[in-house]
C-alpha cells in the first residue's frame, strides 16, 4: 500500500480512529487474547467450512495490533496469533498420536502442544523484520533522541503494510520446505471458491495467499491512510486483484489431449486403521477390494488407493498376479498404492504400482515425519510406541522417476501428503495428462485434515490446468475438474466407489512454466521496498 505523507517534526503515531486506539492502548494480555482468538478464526476460512471472509478480517486485526508495537510485543501477538491459527487448524494431529499413534492422551496432547508450539514460532519470526531498522546513511541519535524512541518510530503505515503482507506468504513459502516442509494451512486456500481463484493458474497458491493479504491490509490503509492519492492507488489494486482474478477464470489454459472422456473408478474400502496391518484382516481387505472392484472393471481405468494391499510388493504376487489378469480381461488399467521391498538395496518405498493396461511404478518423494520415517531414529525409536509404527521404515524415492502410464497417458502421481506441494506437483505435471493422488486419510479420523487435504488438491487443479484423480481409503474419493470442481465425490467412512468421466489435457498453464519464484521475487520486492520507505522515514525524522 502507498505510503502516507509523513511530518518530519513529529514522530509516527498509530492512526487517529477510536476503534484502532482501543486496539492498540488495551492492556496487553488482552491483545494476545485478541489475536490468538484471531488466529483461531482463520482456519474456519478454510475447509470444511469455508468462511472465506474471515480471510480477510483475521489478518487485518494482527496487522492493526502489530502497528507500531515494540519488537518484544510484536513476536507475542504474532506468536499468539500462530497458537491460534495451528492449535484449532492441525489439531488432528491428536487423532493421529492418540487413535492411530497409540500414544497416551496425555503424551498425544503433549506432542501436539509442542508441534503446535513450533508452528507458532515459525509463523511469527519472519515478523520480526517489521521493526528492523536500516542503518546505512542513517545519522547517530542525539542522547535526547534515544531516550525518547522506546516504541518504535520513524515507520509510515503504509511501508509497515508492505513488509506485513510480504513477510506472511514469505512466511508459508519457507514453511513449505524448512525442515522437508509443512505446506498447511495457507490463507489463500480460503479463495477457491472466490473470484482471486482466477489468479491461481498465474501464480499459484502464493499468488492467492498475497492477494488476500493486500485486500486485508488495504482496507486497513483506505480507512486509515492519510493520502487520498494513495488511497485511489490503493483501491485500484483491490479492485484489479478482484475483477482480473474473474475475468481470469474463464481462461482456458490447457486443452484436451483427446475428444472422450475416460471412465474412471475410484475404490474407496473404509478400511479401519486399527486392523489394516494386522495379519488376520489380510484376507478380508483383499476381498473388501475384490468385491466393491466387480463392477468397477467396466469402466477404462480403476483405482485403488494409498497401501490398499496390505502386503509388500513381492510377499503379494499371487494376489497381483490375479488382479492384473482380472484387469487384462476387462481391458482395464488398475493402479494400486502398496509397499515396495526392494530386496537388493534392503528398502522399502510407499508405491503405487500398475497393472494390467497401466504400467511402471512411482515411489513417494516426500516423506511424513514419524508416520513413515523418524528422524534421530537412533535417539527416538522405541523409546515409545508413537515412534515404532510399522510404517514407519519408508526410504525417500528418487526425484527422476518415469513413474506410471496408461497407453500414451502419462500420469503425475502424488502419495497423500505430496498433494499439498504446489512447485512439486506442478513441476511432475509436465508432459503429463492427469495428476493421481492416492492417499489413506484414516489417520485423521473424523477431523478436518481430510477436508482440508481435498482443498489442497483442489487447488493443484487449479494451478495446472489438470484433472486430479483423488482415491483414498475411507473418503473423500473425487474426481476434479481442471477448474478445481468437484466433479464426483465420495461420503467418507463408508464403502463406496465413485465413478465419473476425467478429461486427459496438454498445455501448460504459467504457474507449471514459472513455479512459486515470480511471485516469491514479488514479495521480497515488496518487503524491500517497504524497507526503504522506512528508511527514507527514519532519515527525514532524523
Amino acid at each position: 500500500m502507498p505510503t502516507p505523507a509523513h511530518n518530519p517534526a513529529q514522530p509516527t503515531a498509530v492512526p487517529s480512529s477510536a476503534p484502532v486506539s482501543w486496539l492498540t492502548e488495551c492492556p496487553l494480555w488482552m491483545r494476545l487474547i485478541l489475536t490468538t482468538v484471531a488466529g483461531g478464526l482463520t482456519p474456519l476460512a478454510l475447509a470444511p467450512l469455508s468462511w472465506w471472509p474471515l480471510a480477510i478480517l483475521t489478518p487485518a486485526c494482527l496487522a492493526l495490533l502489530c502497528w507500531n508495537q515494540p519488537l518484544k510485543t510484536l513476536y507475542k501477538l504474532c506468536y499468539g496469533f500462530g497458537l491460534g491459527l495451528f492449535g484449532v487448524g492441525a489439531s488432528w494431529v491428536y487423532v493421529s498420536i492418540h487413535e492411530f499413534g497409540y500414544a497416551a492422551s496425555w503424551l498425544a496432547a503433549l506432542l501436539t502442544a509442542l508441534f503446535v508450539a513450533f508452528l507458532a514460532l515459525l509463523f511469527a519470526l519472519p515478523f520480526g523484520l517489521l521493526r528492523w531498522r536500516p542503518t546505512l546513511l542513517r545519522r547517530p541519535k542525539s542522547p535526547d533522541q534515544q531516550a525518547t524512541s522506546a516504541v518504535p518510530s520513524g515507520q509510515t503505515l503504509g511501508s509497515f503494510l508492505l513488509c506485513f503482507c510480504a513477510l506472511w506468504v514469505l512466511g508459508e513459502w519457507t514453511r513449505s520446505w524448512l525442515l522437508t516442509g509443512f505446506p498447511w494451512l495457507f490463507i489463500g486456500y480460503s479463495q477457491g471458491l472466490t473470484p482471486l481463484a482466477g489468479w491461481a493458474p498465474i501464480g499459484g497458491i502464493y499468488s492467492l495467499s498475497l492477494a488476500v493479504l493486500i485486500s486485508s491490509c488495504g482496507w486497513i490503509y483506505l480507512l486509515l491512510g492519510s493520502r487520498k492519492a494513495g488511497k485511489l492507488l490503493t483501491a485500484l489494486v483491490i479492485a484489479t486483484l478482484w475483477i482480473g482474478g474473474q475475468v481470469l477464470q474463464p481462461i482456458q489454459w490447457t486443452q484436451p489431449a483427446q475428444q472422450s472422456p475416460l471412465s474412471v473408478s475410484l475404490v474407496q474400502a473404509n478400511i479401519p486403521q486399527e486392523k489394516k496391518w494386522q495379519p488376520n484382516f489380510l484376507q478380508p481387505t483383499l476381498e473388501r477390494y475384490s468385491r466393491l472392484s466387480e463392477n468397477a472393471w467396466q469402466s477404462d481405468w480403476v483405482i485403488w488407493p494409498e497401501a490398499a494391499i496390505p502386503l509388500l510388493y513381492h510377499r503379494a504376487g499371487p494376489f497381483l498376479e490375479q488382479a492384473n489378469e482380472k484387469a487384462l480381461q476387462t481391458n482395464t488399467a488398475l493402479i494400486t498404492g502398496i509397499l515396495y521391498d526392494d530386496l537388493r538395496q534392503e528398502k522399502f518405498f510407499n508405491s503405487a504400482t500398475g497393472l494390467g493396461l497401466a504400467s511402471g511404478i512411482y515411489h513417494k518423494t516426500r516423506l511424513v515425519p514419524f508416520g513413515e520415517y523418524v528422524p534421530m531414529e537412533d535417539w527416538l525409536r522405541g523409546l515409545i510406541q508413537f515412534f515404532n509404527l510399522p510404517t514407519s521404515i519408508i526410504s525417500q524415492g528418487p526425484e527422476q522417476q518415469s513413474g506410471l502410464q496408461i497407453g500414451s497417458h502419462r500420469l503425475a502421481t502424488a502419495i497423500c501428503y505430496e498433494i499439498v506441494y504446489p512447485d512439486l506437483v506442478a513441476d511432475s505435471a509436465h508432459n503429463r495428462e492427469v495428476i493421481l493422488t492416492i492417499s489413506n486419510d484414516a489417520w485423521f479420523g473424523s477431523s478436518w485434515g481430510p477436508l482440508q487435504h481435498l482443498e489442497m488438491a483442489q487447488m493443484r487443479a487449479l494451478e495446472t490446468g489438470r484433472y486430479v484423480i483423488r482415491a483414498t481409503n475411507n473418503g473423500v474419493s473425487a474426481l476434479i475438474t481442471a477448474k478445481g470442481e468437484l466433479q464426483q465425490r465420495s461420503e467418507q467412512f463408508v464403502e463406496e466407489v465413485v465413478t465419473g468421466p476425467v478429461i486427459p489435457m496438454t498445455g501448460s498453464t504459467p504457474f507449471m512454466r514459472w513455479g512459486s519464484l515470480p511471485i516469491v521475487a514479488l514479495c521480497f520486492g515488496l518487503l524491500a521496498l517497504g524497507l526503504w520507505l522506512t528508511q527514507r522515514s527514519i532519515r527525514h525524522q532524523d
